[in-house]
């Protein structure tokens, strides 16, 4: 089969929605109290105290200002990411859930999610959330390792987060433990390690990350010295060969879960779904009758405290949507139906084709009639992939 190129191509396809995609809310919360060296989240130091009642207040703003957009639309998850959502009391968690509930419909079985920091813990705190609605717990334990810890600047000891991991599993029965792998001096045993003492601990979910150096981060300017990517590869390979014994689904490429754990909200960015977001920051994506839009907010806290209630927001072209669903929906390992394509950027699989050729073309991918999946080497050579699909 011939190379396809889609260079220059002008796609004469225009979006019409049926019905709108899922649609998920994100809030995000910008304060931590260190800056990791790693991280390019929004995040930062909280220096003295929070504005915690100014910063919901103005979270309510932003919502209503999504309202027109969004309105009688089902919320299917909530997210509240960060920065560290667990540095706000569990009383302002509770009454900005109420607020989203008061002004949206949430689906009466929401999974509502909240970023933890191990080294922010207590009991009475992660009681306080699940008493607030929160229904899902997510820590960031990184690693069981004092060294690889404190070499990521993490705040929490390796004894912390066992101690954080039994606190949140005391009031949550939905529990994502994150960690990282390909850590300055990490060996494959140390990754083995940390494998094995995850699973002990039998969590809902899992989320494995290879550390990456990436622009705007401490790291970008002072680089450590990472394991090479041969070692990177090999602690992949065993982790994944761990969780799959364990009986954990992969079913992302950095995502594993028991049967019937996946994690909705983030299933629902990988399948190109709508999500709202708030807060510093925030970006989201939503589909109207004959367009997708993005949207996104001010970063520094104290600009988006002033400008709370507008929205900026932006059509993205046709020509664009291939490349956005497939930067999606390929971390996928069990792949996608076709018809979701269609289902969720408005145009006919024909806009897709081009680029599925290509990538089948240099065996980056298998399909059938029916669906698409990313092959091993598609996974490993991802950015490959999805560059066939830039317009």
């Amino acid at each position: 089969m011939a190379a396809v190129s889609t260079v220059g191509v002008v796609h004469p396809w225009r979006v019409r929605f049926s019905e709108p995609p899922p649609l998920s809310l994100y809030v995000h919360f910008p304060w931590c109290v260190r800056k990791c060296p790693y991280c390019d989240f929004n995040s930062h130091e909280a220096r003295g105290e929070m504005p915690v009642k100014e910063y919901v207040d103005a979270l309510v703003a932003d919502l209503e200002a999504l309202l027109p957009f969004v309105w009688g639309r089902r919320v299917i998850s909530v997210y509240l990411g960060g920065g560290t959502p667990s540095l706000f009391p569990p009383e302002a968690i509770g009454r900005l859930l109420s607020d989203i509930r008061a002004r949206v419909v949430l689906s009466p079985d929401a999974e509502v999610t909240l970023e933890a920091n191990p080294g922010t813990a207590d009991a009475a705190r992660f009681a306080g959330y699940r008493a607030a609605g929160v229904n899902r717990l997510s820590l960031g334990v990184q690693s069981f390792d004092d060294a690889m810890l404190s070499a990521l600047g993490r705040i929490h000891s390796a004894e912390e987060a066992r101690r954080a991991i039994e606190l949140a599993m005391d009031a949550f029965d939905n529990v994502n433990l994150d960690l990282m792998y390909g850590l300055p001096g990490q060996t494959l045993e140390m990754a083995r390690r940390d494998v094995a003492e995850a699973l002990g601990w039998s969590p809902a979910h899992l989320s494995f990350y290879q550390l990456a150096i990436e622009p705007n981060t401490a790291f970008w300017s002072r680089p450590p010295a990472l394991p090479e990517h041969d070692a990177c590869a090999d602690m992949q390979l065993a982790l994944e060969e761990a969780l799959r014994a364990a009986g954990y689904e992969h079913y992302e490429v950095s995502a594993f879960a028991r049967p019937g754990r996946r994690s909705r909200h983030n299933l629902n960015y990988w399948t190109f779904g709508d999500y709202g977001g708030i807060g510093a920051g925030a970006h989201g994506k939503l589909s109207l009758a004959d367009r997708v839009t993005r949207h996104e907010r001010p970063k520094q806290p104290r600009a988006y405290l002033e400008a709370a209630g507008t929205i900026e927001h932006r059509t993205v072209e046709p020509k664009e949507l291939p490349f956005e669903f497939m930067l999606n929906a390929a971390r996928l390992t069990e792949g996608f139906p076709i018809t979701l394509f269609s289902a969720r950027t408005g145009l006919p699989a024909a806009a897709l084709e081009p680029g599925l050729a290509a990538a089948e073309q240099r065996g980056l991918l298998e399909r059938d009639l029916h669906s698409v999946r990313p092959n091993g080497r598609g996974r490993r050579f991802l950015n490959d992939l999805l560059q066939l699909f830039l317009p």
